[in-house]
């Protein structure tokens, strides 16, 4: 059972508090993404801005390149530290609505999992929308789990798979699971699955579709035009190879869902974590007060307990 106190904004810290309402400044005093050319708005990502500071690059990361369904497909791979065990592989997605975003965005965060689990972290640079609509960004993540359940093992010298991402990301892990488990009868390649704030109906949620014009990192318009951007018009988007909450989810590994109870994205959380458990997958649904869509992205105290929730999780799977 839910804890209803986690809903009541009074448990909602002033750490919290004061960060929601920069952010939502800092977005106000920017100029709207969709009346930008989509490149330069991936700039502005890639350069960073007061809303999303751009975090640094690992010295120690590295490329690696596979075979893609769409040509060569590249993955952002970061070791752990020498002193630290390998004891498995974390498959990475990053988040950024389909249309945004890249594999090197988010190295503290891969290099933490690197070395508290002691994984080989891969995060895969998937082909975005709208130049690459629906599917081609879950046949690239697709294609990268099926060579770490594959030849991966054996390069990497490993056995323990896990997979997550933050939501697109998320959306594309919990896909990728079940295109294993339908598709090519692996159903648990990999051992759990870290769902931070996913996007898991493109239909959009109740939540979704009533939070209005605030954005405090995301509103309704910008997913709306994420899933119009990715999914092209015509296309059922509840069907459940495009919206993996309709899906049948029997047979999943555990998972860990994140959310914080101010992000839009709160009812695709809540939805999926209580399907998931409904179809006696295991896991837990960790909700912090007052969180705003990937909160983890920002530092803070709430932040460090969701991410050492992560780390523990992860590393109990290998």
């Amino acid at each position: 059972m839910i804890d209803h106190a986690l809903f009541d904004p009074a448990t909602i810290d002033p750490e919290t508090l004061r960060l929601n309402a920069e952010i939502v400044a800092a977005h106000a005093a920017l100029p709207d993404p969709w009346s930008l050319p989509i490149e330069e708005v991936r700039a502005r990502r890639r350069a960073g801005t007061k809303a999303a500071p751009a975090m640094p690059h690992s010295a120690r990361a590295e490329w690696l390149t596979i075979e893609g369904p769409g040509g060569p497909l590249k993955l952002r791979v970061i070791r752990p530290k020498a002193s630290a065990k390998l004891r498995g592989a974390y498959l990475h997605i990053h988040r950024g609505g389909w249309v945004w975003g890249a594999a090197d965005e988010q190295d503290p965060w891969l290099e933490r999992i690197a070395d508290a689990c002691g994984f080989v972290v891969l995060s895969v640079e998937y082909r975005l929308a709208p130049e690459h609509p629906y599917p081609a960004a879950l046949q690239d993540c697709e294609a990268a789990a099926l060579w770490l359940a594959g030849p991966g093992r054996a390069e990497f010298g490993i056995h323990a798979l896990t997979i997550g991402g933050e939501s697109v990301g998320a959306h594309l892990a919990v896909m990728v699971l079940l295109r294993l488990r339908d598709l090519h009868n692996q159903p648990r390649a990999f051992r759990g699955a870290n769902l931070n704030a996913g996007f898991y109906d493109l239909g959009l949620t109740p939540s979704v579709r009533n939070w209005g014009d605030e954005r405090l990192v995301v509103n309704t318009l910008d997913l709306t035009k994420f899933a119009d951007g990715y999914v092209r018009e015509g296309i059922d988007r509840r069907r459940p190879d495009v919206s993996p909450i309709y899906a049948e989810l029997k047979g999943l590994p555990p998972a860990l869902f994140t959310i914080g109870t101010a992000d839009p994205l709160l009812d695709d959380t809540l939805y999926m974590s209580a399907r998931w458990a409904a179809a006696g997958n295991g896991g837990h649904t960790a909700i912090y007060p007052g969180g705003c869509h990937v909160f983890a992205r920002y530092p803070g105290s709430m932040s460090e307990r969701a991410l050492e929730l992560i780390d523990r999780f992860l590393m109990a799977l290998a």
